[in-house]
């Protein structure tokens, strides 16, 4: 039986492909640019004819994803072009310059969200706040759902692509549903005569945008400066490689994170007195099982050490 190196992971069975990894990033992105497109404006209208603050800010923040999506398909367009002679690894970082840009956008997002709390409760000044209309509680709720059902849609379809960038625009919608939350929270609150909790749910919201930010500029870091694997992936290769026949040790293996691709270099010991056709084919043997099994391996580079007895292998 063929053994799974990869299923305690949970990678896919297929390679994503340069071109199924644009043509799906690139239908989220178009799904959540009409989406927020058409709640932008209605959230807009919502917060004017509800003389809600709060709800034109959201719209405003909603309108913010739509700069994402372009960022995304850009981002995704120039990352799936093939390998040049000025780029013989290929041009898949670009994906996570994507992604440092929209943690920066989130994290602007969240900043101004909080500054903007901030201000409201330290200024003690109630009086002058309008009472929002029902239409403005409608508008929260229908966003809640819309952009928790986006953050799922887009989450799902970044998790199956590997995609950096796309995983950081799903996280921008979930930080507009918990938006549209604290500004639900605050319009609720408004109406019942507590208008100061809309500034402090938008406080408490601030933190969690922050955080998001946060990881998906740090994981986009990470694949920027050549991280190697985790601890498990890489005892997975080393188990791979390790039983290909012919192999009689695993000297050294290291990996790097290139993009959302893995790189990987090997060195293998086998019998010094075969012809060198034949660890050849030994070291040919080890590079196709490493990329049939492990979807996200662009390249594996084998060097073969030879090995004069058997009883060496002990040493």
């Amino acid at each position: 039986m063929e053994k799974n190196y990869l299923s305690s992971q949970g990678a896919p069975n297929e390679p994503c492909t340069p071109a199924t990894f644009q043509r799906v990033a690139n239908r989220v992105s178009v799904v959540s640019i009409v989406g927020n497109l058409i709640l932008s404006i209605f959230k807009f209208l919502a917060g004017i004819i509800a003389h809600s603050g709060a709800m034109i800010s959201d719209a405003v923040h909603s309108a913010s994803d739509v700069f994402s999506s372009f960022i995304v398909i850009i981002g995704v367009r120039l990352s799936s072009k093939a390998s040049d002679k000025e780029h013989p690894y290929g041009h898949e970082r670009i994906e996570c310059v994507a992604a440092i840009v929209l943690s920066v956008v989130l994290l602007f997002t969240g900043l101004t969200i909080g500054y903007n709390a901030v201000q409201n409760i330290v200024s003690g000044d109630y009086s002058e706040l309008t009472v929002p209309g029902v239409l403005a509680l409608i508008a929260a709720v229908v966003s809640i759902v819309t952009k928790e059902a986006m953050f799922w849609y887009t989450k799902i379809n970044a998790k199956r692509i590997d995609s950096t960038s796309l995983m950081a625009n799903a996280w921008h919608h979930r930080s507009d549903a918990l938006s549209s939350v604290g500004a639900l929270i605050g319009i609720g609150g408004a109406r019942m005569g507590y208008p100061i909790l809309d500034s402090i749910a938008s406080l408490g919201i601030c933190f969690f945008i922050a955080k998001a930010a946060y990881d998906i500029f740090m994981d986009a870091i990470d694949k920027m400066v050549d991280h190697s694997c985790d601890e498990a992936t890489q005892t997975q290769l080393y188990n791979c490689v390790e039983s290909e026949d012919g192999v009689l040790t695993v000297d050294y293996l290291n990996t790097r994170i290139f993009g959302n691709r893995i790189y990987v270099d090997v060195e293998i010991g086998a019998n010094g007195n075969m012809p060198l056709k034949e660890t050849h084919k030994i070291a040919q043997r080890v590079h196709d099982s490493v990329e049939k099994h492990f979807p996200k391996v662009k390249h594996i580079m084998v060097h073969v050490n030879p090995i004069d007895t058997l009883e060496d292998t002990a040493v």
